[in-house]
């Protein structure tokens, strides 16, 4: 109950101080005129369209003319009284971003979910899945904020992490199907399972099957040399994260991961070492067991969700941790958990080096391999960022996914695809999110540069671009994002969390150093 009072009184807070300038609506109806539409399902840019939303639905969608003629003011749906206009001529539309992976802040980081929720919708992220979180009523609190818009948040989906808030350890299958039926009365929208004994994991996937419930899940370590990607998709796990698991599904010549001796879980290098060797154990690209498991996959209309952005700094630890948003929206709490560290998640630099990343770049292309032929063959592959970790910052580590599903062979469309309408279908949200359709929701991106050329336009720092005057200049940022018919302007959202950085450092006196310099 204290909670929740603190949560209101926080966005009042919110509302008074940020709403009246970096958000506005929704409408009675509100004309967005003159776009080029790039849509959720694949299909090629289109304009200049006119779209009509009365509220929060989308009511029309209207050709209105042909690139380089003059448009006829005639053929363009009429503004009714009290409506509001943006007028987009030359901008780009896109669906609203879906974050398959987003947790919402953290406790060792210092990040909480105002920071969080702005870097998101500064970038176009619409709807975010929390795959676990601080507890289930705290995030279904901000949930229903969202749903009423008295807070600068994303739709979200709550996944509650299985066995979260138990009064004593799952141990049996029994206790499984009981926490799951409980997990759902509270009104989770999903399970996010990290492993377990095979029996535990197959009743509990099966009893959240049996209540229509949708499920993720990292395969630990610690479980997964006997339930991996094949055994959870069997008895009905709807997506995997990271990939995890896996590898270990496409052993041919061994059942266990080529373990060092002397190697220790805790031990984060170790851990992140070790995963980065993973790829090469597994079956070659194209052989008979490789494709056996990604047509059974298929098959049982499974999800892939890969984060590739929260590893990048395994093969390339220079560029992820000198990322320039780094220096002006990153927190000092956040930076200080991103440093070496033998207690912080993911913070694995005890004696990183170039042998390391080469072996985590191979990683890269065999993964990678398998993710662009899972989506040839009609498999679904999703966007997440999983940021808060690892150099990865909110917002802009969702853009860097962008680049790096580009880099695994995806075309920009199916990029935008991936981004959009697959998570949606993930969700099970088709029907409401994901691409630019009548009677579905008003959840839009809209930028001024066309992102299909340079997905880095999308980045709130923007793109650089040398002028024919030898100028150099920055280009791009997302200018609004709309979510259920709400405009947000995404370069004042980007301010404001500029200012909490800024007023943070102020506070401790904290000035941004790399690793080991004083």
């Amino acid at each position: 109950m204290k909670q929740t009072v603190w949560l209101i009184l926080i966005s009042v807070f919110w509302t008074s101080s940020f709403s009246q300038q970096s958000m506005e609506g929704p409408f009675d109806q509100l004309i967005i005129r003159g776009v080029t539409l790039i849509n959720g399902n694949g299909a090629p840019p289109r304009g200049p369209i006119d779209i009509v939303v009365e509220k929060n639905i989308i009511k029309d969608i209207v050709n209105v003319g042909y690139p380089g003629v003059a448009i006829d003011k005639a053929n363009r749906p009429v503004l009714k009284p009290g409506g509001k206009e943006i007028k987009a001529d030359g901008m780009y539309l896109l669906p609203g971003f879906v974050d398959m992976h987003g947790h919402i802040g953290g406790v060792a980081q210092g990040a909480d979910y105002d920071y969080v929720f702005k870097l998101w919708m500064a970038h176009g992220v619409t709807t975010v899945r929390e795959p676990s979180g601080r507890g289930l009523d705290w995030t279904l609190n901000l949930k229903k904020l969202s749903e009423e818009n008295k807070i600068i948040a994303p739709r979200i989906l709550a996944y509650t992490g299985f066995g979260q808030e138990s009064k004593d350890p799952v141990s049996t299958p029994d206790m499984a199907v009981e926490w799951v039926r409980k997990n759902a009365e509270k009104g989770a929208d999903g399970v996010k399972f990290f492993g377990a004994a095979p029996d535990i994991m197959e009743a509990a996937l099966k009893e959240n099957k049996r209540l229509d419930l949708r499920s993720a899940c990292h395969h630990a370590q610690m479980d997964v040399g006997r339930w991996n990607v094949l055994h959870s998709a069997r008895a009905g796990l709807t997506s995997m994260e990271h990939w995890y698991g896996l590898p270990e599904a496409l052993f041919d010549d061994r059942t266990l991961q080529d373990y060092p001796l002397d190697y220790n879980y805790q031990n984060e290098q170790h851990r992140f070492e070790q995963a980065g060797r993973l790829w090469k154990q597994a079956a070659e690209p194209y052989s008979e067991h490789w494709n056996a498991v990604m047509n059974e996959l298929i098959s049982l209309d499974f999800t892939i969700d890969p984060t590739l952005n929260i590893y990048e700094a395994s093969r390339d630890l220079h560029r992820a941790r000198r990322a320039e948003w780094h220096e002006e929206y990153t927190l000092p709490s956040l930076w200080k958990f991103y440093q070496p560290s033998k207690i912080s998640h993911g913070s694995y630099w005890h004696d990183w080096g170039t042998e390391q990343e080469v072996a985590w770049k191979e990683n890269y292309k065999l993964w990678m391999t398998f993710l662009n032929e899972y989506k040839n063959r009609g498999g679904r592959v999703t966007t997440g960022s999983d940021s808060g970790f690892i150099f990865q910052l909110y917002g802009f580590a969702y853009i860097r996914e962008l680049e790096l599903l580009r880099e695994a062979g995806f075309h920009p469309l199916e990029v935008i695809r991936s981004a959009t309408l697959n998570g949606a279908e993930a969700l099970g949200m088709d029907d409401k999110i994901g691409t630019v359709e009548i009677g579905k929701m008003a959840d839009f991106v809209i930028i001024e540069e066309n992102p299909l050329k340079n997905f880095k336009v999308l980045y709130g720092t923007g793109a650089i671009r040398l002028t024919e005057d030898n100028e150099v200049v920055r280009v791009g940022g997302v200018k609004y994002t709309i979510k259920d018919g709400v405009i947000f302007d995404a370069k004042l959202l980007l301010q404001d969390v500029k200012k909490m950085v800024e007023e943070a450092k102020k506070t401790e006196g904290f000035q941004l150093k790399q690793p080991g310099k004083k």
